[in-house]
């Protein structure tokens, strides 16, 4: 016989159709936002993966200072490698500030897959790529002017080995607004002439590694041998080549960071079903005593209050997966393709995505709702029809002073009686609040690297050369520049840019000596190393290791940086006394051929991590504040719409003794809106250790560093857009308090 008990849930649904609705909303866009990530990354991904083998991307590359003849090649093919040309050089743009690496057109080793346009077939045709394109705002048919030589854009391409926009393996981040790169026809190329040409070579192996240990063997192994064979002047495998790698890891990352948001949000929904439950099955409890005497099990009980707020899980997240496969995975898509120049893909169906968008949920609901309802189920019919449903032995009220005031100790009894519901309140703010300050925070945080960076800033320009150059430029001042990296331990190993100065530098004021180093603020923050400690680094390109001691810290947040005389730097490396290869200037040099310029750094390459990373995850960040601060709202508003119902009977009966409805509001919505402002303000300091943690963490895995920095007006933002959401909620909840007529008191009187 069908369960007469199933005919209760459509009118309970009708009777909570507003709450329902509004969970079921939220639910949808929290779900369909998240299955739409996650279908987007695994679809990208599998084109990703794909690509090692459809596109043959490189085990490595390597650059010579010369170019390798035919016998080198040949002796170095012989430990198991395939050697291809992959020559680039590098040019200024004139259209727009940034600097293009050019290729030949690939057609052996990291192909290109064309997104729109056509290859370049002209010696005046190049093709870019698509996402330095998007960002400087050039499309086909556009004129792209490099160093005075103007080319018509024909085609937008994805680099397979350049999946992420890096210019370096030491930078901090990617940067595809003054970073690109391109490919023209073997002519175009040749005639771009010699100035920034780079012999860069790329190699396969013949036998793939097993593993990332293996690949470092064998990676080291080949170094040696190239070392044998002329000067190395790069080198990077393919476990280290972020600009390959990087996609890969960070995709990862962003999954882990959705689903935890996904699965906080449905532990506090079923909380909020869980107490709602808990509180109806309270006015419910003599129906309850009676279908428990009748013959009903605690299992039927349970499985009836358990089925609405399972089904409205159920259903929110199958709506929200088939938006996910639509809306929200082209929204996704564009995320995606806004921060990594991917080639094109097809929509793969995703099991994964379903099971942890819409099993995991489901069951997450079920077990909260089934521990909580279960635990006050367990107590026998005759204590449901008695409405004694504590487990304890009632004990007398909690003693309050008599010296407060009879409306304080009021209000401090509604909190009492009601603090199930407000310890699920406390920590739904204390997550909303999370959430929201991941919008607000990151943001601040990386205008006060940029804002740092350039109160910092050594010089406007240093250069690096590729050989000793004079230079009459007033006020350049010679320099030593070097690379180390650090030893692999509880973070992994990072390259440190050494700069040797000289000891009465203009640029920077250190009391340098020949036996101590100073190392920058950032190296000091990430890696934990203070005055007075010994540091050992090793060889970029080898083996050898070099230990320092600090004498100090100096205040530099561009990057992890050591920085030491020019006497101990030509000492140590075994230079010559006056060697240098670079100078620092607050004016740019002129006089010197480009062809000796290996590197300038500006301001702007300084900052290209805070400002690619403000343009690729400002969107995620508004995401995430406006979801919490949703969020924030649908909690206040279940939570005090519960609290007003469950003391209706309370609230009829100072109508009857004379209470008007703004003094009852004060009452009972007063003593909500004090548990929300307090929630708010202690939970902040807790709110920001552990965004302090997170960011550590988040950070740590990038190279470089930006310190911790969250500004005072941030968690004011919060609390007045929290007040201010709370303030619309607490004036509805006034009018539920007008509603309640004075007949209710008069009900369920034992």
């Amino acid at each position: 016989m069908k369960n007469p008990l199933s005919k209760r849930i459509l009118r309970e649904l009708r009777s909570e159709f507003v709450k329902y609705a509004i969970i079921s909303i939220f639910l949808v866009a929290v779900i369909g936002f998240i299955s739409g990530f996650l279908v987007a990354s695994g679809s990208l991904r599998v084109a990703y993966d794909e690509g090692f083998e459809k596109y043959n991307i490189e085990d490595g590359n390597f650059e010579y200072y010369e170019k390798a003849d035919v016998d080198t090649l040949e002796t170095l093919e012989k430990e198991g490698v395939k050697i291809y040309e992959n020559f680039y050089i590098e040019r200024e743009t004139d259209n727009v500030d940034s600097t293009l690496r050019i290729y030949r057109n690939r057609e052996e080793v990291d192909k290109v897959s064309l997104m729109e346009g056509k290859l370049p077939l002209t010696e005046d045709e190049i093709a870019i790529d698509r996402m330095y394109a998007d960002n400087n705002k050039l499309a086909v048919g556009d004129t792209l002017s490099v160093d005075g030589i103007d080319l018509t854009i024909c085609g937008l391409v994805a680099f397979s080995d350049y999946s992420s926009l890096f210019s370096s393996t030491s930078d901090m981040m990617f940067d595809a607004f003054k970073f690109g790169v391109a490919i023209m026809t073997e002519e175009g190329f040749d005639s771009l002439g010699e100035a920034g040409f780079h012999y860069n070579y790329s190699w396969t192996y013949d036998k793939a590694p097993s593993d990332e240990i293996e690949e470092k063997e064998m990676s080291d192994d080949f170094m040696e041998e190239l070392s044998k064979h002329g000067i190395i002047t790069n080198f990077i495998p393919q476990y280290l080549n972020q600009a390959i790698k990087f996609t890969d890891e960070d995709m990862g990352s962003d999954r882990i960071m959705f689903m935890a948001f996904l699965y906080i949000v449905i532990i506090i929904i079923a909380f909020i079903f869980a107490v709602t439950t808990s509180n109806m099955i309270t006015k419910e409890a003599t129906v309850i005593g009676t279908l428990r005497a009748s013959g009903y099990t605690k299992g039927e009980i349970i499985r009836h209050y358990i089925t609405l707020p399972v089904l409205v899980t159920l259903v929110s997240a199958l709506v929200g997966n088939i938006l996910g496969y639509t809306v929200f995975l082209k929204a996704a898509l564009n995320i995606y393709y806004t921060n990594y120049s991917l080639p094109t893909f097809v929509t793969v169906w995703s099991a994964e995505a379903f099971i942890k968008t819409t099993v995991i949920p489901v069951i997450l609901m079920i077990v909260i709702n089934y521990v909580i309802i279960a635990g006050k189920m367990s107590l026998s019919p005759i204590k449901f029809l008695r409405r004694d449903l504590s487990k304890r032995q009632k004990k007398k009220a909690f003693k309050l002073n008599s010296k407060i005031g009879i409306m304080t100790r009021f209000r401090l009894r509604v909190i009492f009686q009601n603090m199930p519901n407000y310890v699920t309140l406390i920590i739904g703010i204390f997550f909303a609040n999370v959430i929201m300050i991941l919008g607000i925070a990151f943001p601040a945080l990386l205008e006060n690297h940029q804002a740092s960076i350039t109160d910092s800033i050594i010089s406007k320009y240093q250069y690096i050369l590729k050989a000793e150059a004079e230079t009459e430029t007033e006020g350049a001042e010679k320099y030593c520049a070097g690379t180390l990296k650090t030893l692999e331990g509880k973070l992994k190993s990072e390259s440190v840019s050494l700069l040797g100065l000289s000891k009465d530098s203009e640029y920077m004021t250190l009391e340098l000596d020949d036996d101590s180093v100073y190392i920058s603020s950032s190296y000091s923050e990430k890696f934990g190393v203070s005055e007075g400690e010994t540091i050992t680094l090793k060889e970029e390109y080898g083996t050898k290791e070099y230990t320092f001691k600090v004498k100090g810290v100096y205040d530099y947040s561009a990057g992890i940086a050591i920085f030491m005389s020019r006497e101990l730097f030509n000492k140590t490396f075994d230079y010559d006394e006056d060697y240098f290869n670079g100078y620092l200037s607050d004016k740019e040099i002129e006089d010197i051929d480009e062809m000796f310029i290996a590197t300038t750094i500006t301001e702007d390459d300084l900052n290209k991590m805070s400002r690619q990373l403000t343009n690729s995850m400002g969107g995620i960040f508004d995401i995430f504040f406006w979801f919490g601060l949703i969020m924030f709202t649908l909690i206040i508003y279940l939570l005090s719409k519960l609290v007003v119902e469950k003391n209706a009977q309370s609230i009829s009966m100072t109508k009857i003794l004379g209470y008007t409805n703004k003094e009852i509001s004060g009452l009972y919505v007063m003593s909500t809106s004090l548990v929300v402002i307090l929630s708010f303000i202690l939970t902040m300091p807790i709110v920001n250790e552990l965004m302090r943690i997170v960011c550590v963490i988040m950070l740590s895995d990038f190279a470089g560093w930006i310190p911790y920095y969250i500004p005072s007006s941030a968690f004011i933002e919060i609390i007045v857009a929290g007040i201010a959401a709370y303030a619309v909620i607490g004036f509805m909840q006034f009018g539920k308090v007008k509603k309640i007529p004075l007949d209710v008191a008069l009900k369920n009187v034992e």
